[in-house]
């Protein structure tokens, strides 16, 4: 019998959604053979078996799983008829949940006797805590910890997980339920890198019973949901402000219109304005002047991190929520070669088979509220740990005055939301100008 486990894919991602099984419990499969999809921050992964037999499935369609835990086992054929899932599970529940006790059990005793000098020497039997002996609780050390910072007794819940395991969202429902008293995080010296996830632990407190005003349900959030929340709870730590400006694009929606029937025949690709815009954004980046908008703040050193390498992050709606797929050494590739890439990007965005990788590192992130066809303006979020962010909205018909006479031209807005540790409105402006300064001149851009 083998486990097959959701092994760490890399990135800090902890947890997953089990998004679709490919074979049916009792089905054979093959050694490398996909599968399971497990849903993992905003990508989905195929996890192939560790060797061919029969499948018994532990973890159901639709579950949230821990990095680690045990998704299906793989038999041979002699094993079968003896498997039982349910005493599996029971020991391995056993064997996670010892040491997890122990280490419970010390800090208990540590909270406890917190001036005995000799507690050291104490037996580890002596002076266990009145309610050592409540009844055995399944969870993860995650969950755990969660319930103890939240104030929550675990013992006292009801798991809604497999197994009657106890969930993350057991442990938020029981806090919401009984008062806001119950989930306030147990004091603690705040170390200097968690000094900016201070909103996301006052986020953690359990909101206000608001039932006995009116029907209400509550609705799971799928894991693509719950890593956008996530993210824009660490975007609301950057002290942020925006800068708004507009142009001209009279000139970059001709050379647009004009090359883009081209591209497609010739070249199979779809040309917008997207591609000038990064060209032109790269070009601002690399004045010495706008350096620190192609950075990130490091608020436990109190340094900036300037960026030598130029990966521009897009921001884009999808059918299962936003998305940033990053064109990575976008410096070094031509406008069609970015408009290809942005279309294989955004096509692989959708059918979800976009790869965590193609989804990190970005330097500098633009977000294309234009492509939705509305906006004048907006604020956009900075891409956390990203030290901005630009907003571009909707090419439109627009009276311009140039040379004395008003006529009506193409007016793009931009909105630049920007740390404001890092760099001041004035830079914000400077930036800006020389971003319209390049879209302007569509023609210089092309030979970048």
């Amino acid at each position: 019998m083998k486990e097959l486990k959701f092994a760490d894919v890399g990135e800090g991602i902890t947890e997953g959604h089990v998004q679709k099984w490919m074979f049916k419990d009792g089905d054979r499969v093959n050694e490398d053979q996909p599968i399971v999809q497990i849903e993992t921050d905003k990508a989905v992964v195929s996890i192939p078996s560790p060797l061919s037999g029969i499948l018994k499935i532990a973890v159901g369609e639709g579950s949230d799983v821990q990095v680690g835990s045990t998704l299906a086992y793989i038999l041979s054929e002699s094993e079968v008829g003896s498997f039982d899932l349910h005493t599996v599970a029971q020991k391995a529940e056993a064997g996670m949940k010892a040491p997890e006790a122990k280490q419970q059990e010390q800090r208990t005793n540590a909270t406890a006797y917190p001036a005995q000098p000799v507690a050291a020497a104490m037996p580890q039997n002596s002076g266990k805590p009145a309610d050592a002996h409540k009844r055995d609780v399944i969870a993860t050390p995650s969950v755990r910890k969660m319930a103890r910072e939240m104030g929550v007794d675990i013992s006292a819940l009801t798991g809604t997980g497999p197994n009657g395991r106890i969930t993350e969202d057991d442990i938020k429902t029981y806090a919401n339920r009984n008062g806001s008293s119950q989930a306030q995080p147990q004091a603690a010296a705040v170390q200097p890198q968690a000094q900016n996830l201070q909103p996301l632990q006052q986020a953690a407190n359990a909101i206000p019973d608001t039932s006995k005003y009116g029907p209400e349900t509550r609705v799971q959030m799928p894991q693509v949901r719950k890593t956008i929340a996530r993210n824009m709870e660490l975007s609301w730590t950057i002290p942020r402000a925006v800068h708004m400006d507009i142009l001209d694009a009279t000139a970059l929606f001709d050379r647009v219109m004009k090359e883009k029937e081209k591209a497609m025949k010739e070249l199979n690709v779809k040309l917008t304005f997207l591609p000038f815009i990064i060209k032109a954004v790269i070009a601002a980046l690399k004045e010495e002047k706008n350096k620190f908008f192609n950075s990130s703040f490091d608020p436990v050193t109190r340094e900036v991190i300037l960026k030598g390498y130029y990966n521009i992050g897009l921001a884009a709606a999808s059918p299962d929520g936003l998305k940033v797929i990053v064109i990575k050494n976008a410096d070094e590739k031509s406008i069609m070669e970015i408009a290809k890439e942005i279309s294989l990007l955004a096509e692989k965005a959708q059918n979800k088979t976009i790869s965590v990788e193609e989804m990190r590192g970005s330097t500098f992130t633009i977000t294309n509220i234009g492509s939705l066809k509305g906006g004048f303006f907006s604020v956009p979020m900075i891409n956390y740990p990203e030290a901005a962010i630009m907003g571009v909205h909707m090419v439109r018909d627009w009276p311009i005055v140039k040379d004395g006479m008003v006529k009506i031209g193409k007016m793009l807005s931009l909105s630049l939301t920007f740390d404001h540790r890092v760099v001041d409105g004035a830079d914000a402006v400077r930036f800006t100008n020389s971003v319209i300064k390049y879209l302007e001149d569509p023609d210089f851009l092309e030979m970048l």
